[in-house]
């Protein structure tokens, strides 16, 4: 107890935890009131009574808890706890069953009682007391059930007596279970007493009547389902006509509603109504309020359902039915009233003995209703009339009837009487029925006085002479209906003559013959006067009346069979112990009985006979008894004849039981009725004859049975059921009787389960036998329990282990009750047989392994153990709590297995090895293992202990028992490799740290024998990989695992000769680990987080890139894929699902069921991923990539002509074309997080990422999310990269802070005219770089002007892959640090600030502006220089003569400033006159001040006229509209420019041209427009990469691609073939050759040396080299190696270059895939590219010289990318990632898209289109494949065939 509480106490706590409040608090409850019950045992002051009550509380609030908080069943007897080692396993499963049924299926109550309880009457015009009866009514039989239940009510509807609760609530006691029915009502009769008119003035009459009121009706089947604590509210009906009131409430259930009607609209009674089950001592203990208040009784009519012995019961009730009554020469008709009285022998009325109901006390009389005007008036009033058994004789009824007159007086006039007595004058009551009884006229109460002068008239007119013919033709009559329930009176007059044989002995025959015909209750009230009286006949008479007297007993005892008679059972045992005295009856009972018995088999008709053998156990107590009276009176005479004449009754019984008959017939069917009754013989015989002589007796009586009878023949089972009783019977349990019973017992029960029938008896017998050995065995014989043993194992083992496994493999049927009772027999069987084995000794199973006489019988009987042992451990082989159960099971299968190991050892090894046999042993072993009830780690402290103590560790023992014999296999363990890797792995997960020790080395060995057969172990491998993750994602395995599996492994292979491939492998598996634990860790949580999606996406990549199990990586793909959806990142949910995309072809070849894909074809499956893909990029709002999918999809649509999917699919692309124009997207930020310490995750350990973060969130936020994430972690106050403590701590670190973007896509970012709503998608996506600047002071900070000293350190991250993709975040891969010193940030400030006024000057003269307020802003904040000085700042920091000697090298730095400030200015003073032309007039006097203020600022810059080529630029926009801008130069200090490169130099010569100043006369304004920003962006100290406007250069930067053809951009008018170019752009990964994709920067094919295209001058790896003379340089040359002629005219130089639409540059793949995989591998769009060579090198075509020739092959050209100014990055030792939207070979080369992305180029079309069958197979085919001289990669060959 003290011990449960503790646990209880733990888990209560948890459930507070989980808010499980309401068992919180009644656990909390039922705690203290064990611990108060606890107290009171320890007290010790208790009574034996008292302490069971207290002990059946405990255990039973115990037993409670421990099935609401899920522990185990304990297994009780007596309310204590049993030892399952201290009696048998059968005797243990019986309990443990017992006590399931109990707590499963409690036994349906057959006893019912309706609880009612009257609150009140609600009615708007009450005004007089009422009467309320209530009475169970019988619709189907149209008669009442109960008697009836009588409440008052006072004139406010209220009882009158609310202090007693008694006469408020009853309860209707014995209903049966039948009487819960649907046509079974409750009926409830309102009687008004007052006037006779319900409207009549009060002072007309003083007499009150009982008057109708109304009636109200509820079945009782509606009280089964309703609340039970729910008040009821009864409609109340008035009957139409009062001569309908007898019938009102048959009138309410038949629906009659023309007869009657709501009394009122508000008239209700309120009653509460609950049905309880369960006998009448249960309730009282159940409900003691109930019955402690008080509440009344009301019984049912009759006797219940069952009578019980001692039951007193004397009530007659009486129905006062109707009348006929004459006018009497009045002219209406009467209102009668009947007065009931009780009177006895002397005519005195009895007192209180007439009831009108329960209730409410009897009275002296009792007033009928009254109805009006009626002279033939029905009341069908039932009254109750208590009246004692002593006083029943010479007692009368009588009716007086009295007129009512309405007049003022209200006189009750008395005109007749009737009466009944009680009693006949033979001693038999009133009989039951409908009575017509006389109307005697009187009109005088006087003359009543005297009972005995009207006590001799007749009463009724059934015993009216015949020859009074006045009193036969009277016309006026009363009829009742009389019922009497007696236990001690009788109505039956056979009865009485056969009590009374003295008195006539002349009846003793008729009155023998008439005992069947009268009613059993009857014969139970006088059953010991019947039954004295039977034995008094057969003692006077027993030659003449023997056979009638045999008869006559047979058909009482045979009576008491019955249910409603069997209580009385226990009246005839104690009549035959105390009362019998028939010491000469056995003679002729033995007589008679045999007299029978020889007459069965000639005798035509058995039923008699059968009903003498049914009562022959009784027959035998009589016979047995009798012979010990005569022994005890007569010193023990005639017993040689006593025993003779038992011997020839049993020879006569042997000889009827040895007939051989069919089935069916009588005498089969007499021998059936024998054998069920014959084992309750045994008792008596005991007491007379030896336990070996009664044993004698049943085995020749079993033995003499027909042993050839038939298997479908009834009788068989009879025989079985005779056995079963024989087993459990007390002759059975003596050893001298069990010896000679058990060769018989075990012959019949081995048939029987031979044959698989009539198994459940047969478990009952073996349950029986088994539970009395294991008794014995306690005991002293052991000899005998062990031969019986060896008796049982010899016979049964076999056969049962078949039944078992014939039963468990059955399948299991429909029927609950079959279902149940399979299950019951299983396990019962299951009982059996670890009794059996727990049994069994050395010996045994010595003798049993020896008796097999082949090796083929061993090897079946251990293949059918092993699978039966396997059965056992099954979860459904036993409920759920029953752990005790399991445990002994367990323990019962590893003692044998023990045994059986040698066997397998010695008969199944080496030349006569058996794989089968091995592989069930193991099989069976590792599932032992497993088992759920062994795990002890999940158990509690003190359960974990116990079994321990009990039982020790099995799962150590069978894993030591495992490692010994896989290490006598030998060379036959190759036979189990790689079978048993997984089995043998998932026991090794198991957290036993010496089970691991044991099982791991198995592994070893397993690779070494594979490395001798095969000469490697991938097998050993693969199969460990794939266990692994199925096994660790159910939860099993951890961290300790990893290191013991790494140390053991790396131990054992120390001195092996494959070591390193062996280490190679266990690093492997020891990652994969890693990865699986972290996953297993990130996906309990409950949310979704970036935990759970970056450890996903770890564990996805490892399987593609390490272990190339492509199953598992699309596996996890989707696993992925439902995580973004979870968390609606929808546009990261699209780039997951591409991974899936890129593995399918848009081939016919058909796919495997997959997931939740079903059976299709590869096209129809990459058909469906692109609509969902599509649908998701939409949601995600990242249209440009969901366009490029429709194009595919649309083409592939075009390809077979389907037109209708086509059009829906164009459809849906313009859709996205107008959401990228109508709709806003928000410009996500992106954050630094850095995650340090040894605490973090595998994946996440000491790496930094980059992260996209969700709408809306600022840097507060999202370090708010990642700590919420993290809840552990520290946040990191600074930037600085943390040292080596912190990357060792035993802690959490987060580092976070916002980085900027550098967008790839500069074209289209620099390019005017661009909507900002296109614009922001190519800002923010596809980003593999970002920027972070530190601003510091290097030397002493000029507090004057700290300009002088402020340098910026600028950080750039590049990520393994761009963002957005698969994840929301990415590790970095490479981080790079510069310095920006103070004159190069002042360039970059100054750029930023003029571009940004371009911007905003451009924007304002297009009228793109809302208003001009952003404009003046920027103006005012340039020219009034409030906060930092403005520009003469900067003067005096770098243009001092002092700055200009000390830092000669930056004087170039220092032109290029001056330039751009005097640049600024010429900008100013455009901005000014834009300003003014559309300035508001409340802003004019701001615009003035402007002007004003910038003339100071040009003469502070000693400004008087700009240099010629800033006047050679006069501002003005040619139609309104500026040029675009081609010749931006990129950010000087941007990591575009030069990586790491500090410092560098700005030759003006190529800036500052006179042809770069004169080919831009014509266009002044057209200089200041560049790339547009944010202002927020231009204030930053991060500038975005910007570009200079000043310089001529046409050459495209290589930041810049156009896919547009070079024709295309020289000439307006294309050529035909030419107009589609634009979408023949990118060759697929798949169609292009590997050179293509991966560059080789040593093939002279595609890349000029670097001394053919660098300048010698000015040499690539140049630090000073700035990055736009990079850019110019590379161009110019470039232009000298291109064979087309450029054109360098101004006039051709202004029509704009060609800038592709986000979905006309075509890149490789949104998603590459790996080349294991897909057989490509995306790096990007081709630099061999057609369209793209003269783009990336700069070169155009004239207007007018097309070439007449296609464009030289590809490989003939130079490739402008790999020649540009900067290596491919080369990732070394990294598999390239699974995914990527652009690879970065070059971090300034065109950004190509992914090839699942790209429209697959089309050819010219034919002239007439072929038909879809000749395109199936040629148009899927891209361009690549057209020119034969471009190698195809060779195709991998692809895993997933199938999926």
């Amino acid at each position: 107890m003290t011990l449960t509480l503790r646990d209880w106490g733990a888990m209560w706590k948890q459930l507070y935890v989980k808010n499980e409040g309401d068992l919180f608090h009644r656990l909390w409850h039922v705690m203290n009131e064990i611990l108060d019950l606890r107290r009171q045992v320890l007290v010790g002051h208790l009574t034996h009574d008292r302490m069971r009550d207290v002990k059946q509380h405990i255990t039973a609030r115990l037993d409670w808890g421990n099935e609401q908080l899920g522990l185990d069943l304990v297994p009780r007897r007596e309310f204590s706890m049993v030892d399952p080692d201290e009696i048998s396993v059968t005797e243990l499963y019986r309990l443990m069953e017992h006590r399931h049924r109990k707590k499963e299926t409690p036994a349906p109550a057959s006893t019912h009682h309706l609880f009612v309880h009257v609150k009140s009457l609600m009615s708007a015009n009450l005004g007089e007391e009422l009467e309320v009866y209530f009475h169970i009514y019988d619709a189907r039989e149209n008669r009442p059930l109960s008697e009836r239940f009588f409440v008052r009510l006072n004139k406010s509807g209220l009882p009158k007596s609310p202090e007693k609760t008694e006469r408020q609530c009853t309860l209707f006691v014995d209903l049966g279970s039948s009487d819960l029915r649907k046509d079974v009502y409750i009926v409830v009769h309102l009687v008004r007493i007052g006037r006779m008119a319900a409207g009549e003035k009060k002072n007309l009459c003083s007499v009150q009547y009982r008057r109708p009121f109304g009636c109200a009706v509820v079945s009782i089947a509606d009280l089964l389902t309703a609340d039970s604590k729910d008040d009821h509210l009864l409609k109340v009906y008035a009957c139409n006509t009062e001569s309908e009131w007898y019938q009102i409430h048959e009138n309410i259930i038949k629906k009659a509603n023309s007869r009657y009607n709501l009394s009122g609209s508000n008239t209700g009674l309120a009653v509460a109504l609950q049905l309880l089950h369960g006998d009448i001592e249960q309730l009282r203990r159940e409900y003691m309020v109930l019955f402690t208040r008080g509440v009344s009784i009301t019984r049912k009519l009759g006797f219940s359902d069952v009578i019980m012995p001692g039951e007193m019961r004397n009530d007659l009730y009486v129905t006062l039915e109707k009348g006929e009554f004459e006018k009497g020469g009045k002219s209406v008709a009467k209102n009668v009233e009947i007065t009931v009285y009780v009177l006895d022998m002397d005519g005195q009325i009895l007192k209180s003995h007439v009831a009108a109901g329960s209730g409410e006390p009897g009275g002296d009389e009792y007033h009928s209703l009254v109805l009006y005007h009626n002279n033939s008036p029905r009341w069908s009033e039932q009254i109750k009339l208590p009246i004692p058994v002593d006083m029943f004789r010479g007692s009368h009824v009588r009716f007086e009837f009295r007129h009512c007159s309405t007049k003022d007086k209200g006189e009750k006039k008395l005109f007749g009487y009737s009466f009944v007595p009680l009693m006949q004058e033979d001693g038999r009551t009133l009989p039951d029925g409908t009575h017509e009884l006389i109307i005697h006229k009187c009109e005088e109460n006087t003359s009543l006085a005297d009972c005995s002068r009207y006590l001799k008239l007749p009463f009724s007119k059934a015993n009216v002479p015949s020859n009074n013919q006045t009193l036969k033709g009277a016309k006026e009559s009363f009829w009742i209906t009389s019922f009497l329930c007696s236990t001690k009176l009788t109505q039956n007059g056979d009865m009485l003559d056969l009590l009374k044989w003295r008195a006539h002995p002349e009846r003793i025959n008729d009155s023998l013959s008439k005992l069947k015909e009268i009613d059993g209750s009857e014969i139970v009230k006088f059953l010991q006067d019947t039954l004295d009286t039977l034995f008094g006949i057969l003692d006077e008479s027993s030659q003449r009346y023997g056979l009638k007297v045999f008869d006559s007993l047979v058909h009482i005892i045979n009576l008491l069979q019955d249910s409603k008679f069997q209580h009385f059972k226990p009246v005839m045992d104690t009549y035959i112990e105390s009362h019998f005295a028939g010491a000469l009856s056995y003679r002729d009972l033995i007589k008679v009985l045999k007299w029978y018995v020889d007459r069965i088999v000639d005798a035509e008709h058995q039923d008699h006979i059968q009903q003498v053998l049914k009562a022959s156990e009784y027959i035998f107590k009589y016979i047995i008894q009798s012979r010990r009276l005569f022994s005890l009176a007569t010193g023990g005479q005639n017993e040689d004849e006593f025993r003779v004449c038992i011997h020839e009754l049993f020879m006569s019984i042997r000889f009827f039981l040895s007939q051989e008959n069919k089935g069916t017939s009588p005498v089969a069917q007499t021998q059936a009725v024998f054998l069920r009754t014959f084992p309750a013989v045994y008792s008596e015989l005991l007491k007379i004859f030896t336990v070996r002589e009664v044993a004698g007796f049943v085995r020749e009586m079993l033995g003499s049975l027909p042993t050839t009878v038939h298997a479908e023949c009834p009788l068989e089972a009879i025989k079985l059921q005779c056995i079963g009783k024989t087993v459990e019977s007390q002759l059975y349990t003596n050893p001298e009787s069990r010896c000679i019973l058990l060769p018989v017992v075990l012959r019949v029960l081995q048939a029987h389960m031979q044959e698989q029938r009539d198994l459940v008896m047969c478990a009952r017998i073996l349950t029986s036998m088994l539970s009395l050995i294991k008794k014995e065995e306690n005991g002293t014989a052991e000899p005998v329990v062990s031969e019986e043993v060896e008796l049982i194992v010899e016979s049964l083992l076999g056969v049962l282990l078949r039944t078992i496994l014939e039963i468990s493999n059955r399948p299991q049927s429909t029927g609950p009750a079959m279902r149940l009772q399979f299950q019951d027999v299983t396990g019962e069987f299951v009982a059996c047989l670890l009794a059996l084995l727990r049994q069994m000794s050395d010996r045994h199973y010595q003798q049993l392994l020896q008796a097999f006489s082949s090796k083929d019988d061993l090897r079946d009987f251990l293949l059918q153990i092993f699978t039966v042992f396997r059965i056992l451990i099954r979860p459904e082989m036993f409920p759920k709590d029953w752990t005790v159960m399991r445990l002994v099971t367990n323990n019962v299968i590893i003692t044998t297995v023990l045994y059986l190991s040698d066997a397998l050892r010695k008969n199944f090894l080496n030349d006569k090895f058996d794989y089968k046999v091995w592989d069930s042993y193991f099989y069976l072993s590792v599932i032992f293992i497993n088992q759920p009830c062994l795990q002890l780690e999940s158990f509690s402290p003190s359960k974990r202990k116990k079994i321990l103590e009990k039982y020790g560790d099995m799962r150590v023992m069978m894993g030591c028992e495992i490692f010994s014999m896989w290490q006598n296999l030998g060379e036959h363990k190759l036979n189990f490799i790689p079978a048993m890797i997984g089995p043998f792995l998932e026991v090794t997960l198991v957290p036993q740290p010496d089970l691991r020790n044991v099982m791991i080395p198995i592994f070893h060995d397993m690779m070494d024998w594979e490395q001798r057969r095969s000469g490697n172990f991938k097998q050993v491998e693969a199969k460990l990989i794939d266990k692994l993750d199925s096994l660790m994602s159910d939860g099993k395995g951890d961290e300790t695992y990893r290191e013991l599996f790494n140390s053991i492994l790396l131990k054992k292979i120390e001195r092996e000769t494959w070591r390193e491939s062996g280490i190679s492998l266990i690093a492997t598996v020891t990652r994969l680990m890693e990865r699986l634990l972290d996953y297993r860790d990130c996906m309990k949580l409950g949310e979704v987080d970036g935990k759970k999606i970056g450890c996903t996406v770890s564990l996805l990549n490892f399987y593609k890139t390490e272990l190339n199990k492509e199953e598992m990586y699309i596996r996890y793909i989707h696993k992925l894929y439902d995580l973004h959806l979870k968390a609606q990142n929808y546009t990261e949910a699209s780039y997951t699902l591409l991974l899936y995309d890129e593995l399918l072809e848009w081939s016919d070849r058909p796919l495997r069921e997959f997931l939740n894909y079903p059976m299709q074809s590869e096209w129809q499956r990459k058909e469906y991923l692109h609509h969902t893909i599509v649908q998701n990029f939409d949601r995600g709002k990242c249209w440009e990539n969901g366009i490029i999918l429709c194009r595919e999809l649309a083409d592939q649509y075009e390809s077979y002509y389907d037109y209708r999917n086509l059009s829906k699919m164009r459809m849906t692309e313009a859709s996205l074309y107008d959401k990228i124009m109508d709709q806003q997207r928000l410009e996500p930020e992106f954050f630094r997080v850095g995650f340090y310490g040894k605490k973090f995750p595998f994946f996440l350990r000491n790496k930094e990422f980059v992260c996209r973060g969700h709408d809306y969130e600022r840097l507060e936020a999202f370090q708010q999310r990642m700590l919420n994430e993290f809840p552990h972690a520290i946040a990191m106050q600074h930037v600085n990269l943390p040292d080596q403590t912190i990357y060792q701590a035993d802690a959490q670190y987060l580092q976070i802070y916002a980085v900027t973007p550098i967008p790839e896509s500069q074209d289209v970012l620099q390019r005017d005219g661009v909507p900002d709503n296109i614009k922001s998608f190519y800002k923010f996506n596809h980003i593999w770089r970002f920027r972070y600047d530190r601003p510091f002071h290097k030397g002493t900070k000029d507090k004057e002007n700290e300009f002088k000293s402020l340098w910026v350190e600028r950080t750039t991250l590049t990520l393994v892959q761009s963002l957005p993709g698969i994840s929301r975040w990415f590790e970095v891969e490479k981080r790079e640090v510069v310095e920006v010193s103070p004159l190069e940030n002042a360039i970059e400030v100054i750029e930023n600030k003029n571009l940004q006024l371009r911007t905003l000057i451009t924007q304002c003269q297009n009228r793109q502006m809302q208003n001009i307020n952003p404009l003046t802003m920027c103006l005012n904040g340039v020219i009034d220089a409030a906060v930092n000085g403005g520009l003469a700042r900067y003067q005096e920091a770098f243009f001092v003569k002092d700055y200009i000697m000390n830092h000669p090298e930056d004087g170039e730095k220092i032109g290029r400033l001056r330039e751009l400030m005097f640049e600024q200015a010429h900008i100013l003073e455009c901005g000014l006159v834009v300003h003014e032309k559309f300035v508001p007039q409340d802003m004019r006097p701001l615009h003035k001040k402007l002007v004003d203020q910038f003339h100071l600022m040009k003469s502070s810059l000693g400004i008087q006229e700009f240099p010629s080529y800033v006047r050679a630029s006069p501002v003005h926009f040619t139609n309104g509209s500026p040029r675009p801008c081609r010749n931006s130069v990129p950010n000087i200090i941007s990591p575009d420019g030069g990586r790491g490169v500090a410092r560098r130099s700005y030759p003006a010569v190529n800036r500052y041209s006179s042809s770069s100043l004169s080919s831009q006369a014509s266009n002044e304004v057209s200089n200041i427009t560049g790339q547009s920003e944010s202002s927020d962006e231009v204030f930053n100290m991060q500038p975005s990469p910007s570009t200079s406007s000043l310089s001529s250069n046409h050459s495209a930067s290589p930041n810049v691609t156009s896919s547009a053809p070079s024709s295309a951009r020289g000439s307006p008018q294309m050529a035909e073939k030419h107009k589609h170019s634009r979408e023949n752009t990118c060759l697929s990964p798949r169609e292009r050759p590997v050179s293509a994709i991966f560059p080789n920067p040593l093939d002279p094919a595609q890349r000029a040396p670097s001394h053919q295209i660098g300048d010698t001058t000015l040499p690539r790896s140049d630090p000073n080299l700035s990055a736009p003379d990079k850019a110019g340089s590379s161009a110019k040359n470039m232009r000298s190696q291109s064979p087309v002629p450029t054109s360098r005219s101004p006039q051709k130089t202004t029509v704009p270059l060609f800038t592709p639409s986000p979905t006309e540059c075509h890149p490789a793949s949104l998603v590459s895939s790996s080349p294991v995989l897909s057989g490509s591998y995306s790096s990007g769009i081709s630099s061999l590219s057609r369209c793209s060579v003269s783009e990336a090198s700069g070169t155009e075509l004239p207007a007018g010289d097309h070439p007449s020739h296609p464009l030289p092959p590809p490989t003939t050209l130079p490739n402008s990318i790999s020649s540009s100014s900067d290596e491919p990055i080369r990732r070394e030792n990294k598999t390239p990632p699974p995914y990527s939207v652009y690879e970065r070979n070059n971090p300034r080369r065109p950004v190509p898209l992914p090839h699942s992305l790209s429209i697959p180029p089309q050819t010219d079309p034919p002239a007439l289109p072929p038909k879809p069958h000749q395109l199936r197979t040629g148009s899927m085919k891209l361009e690549g494949t057209s020119d034969p001289r471009v190698p195809r990669p060779r195709p991998l060959p692809r895993k997933v065939s199938q999926l």
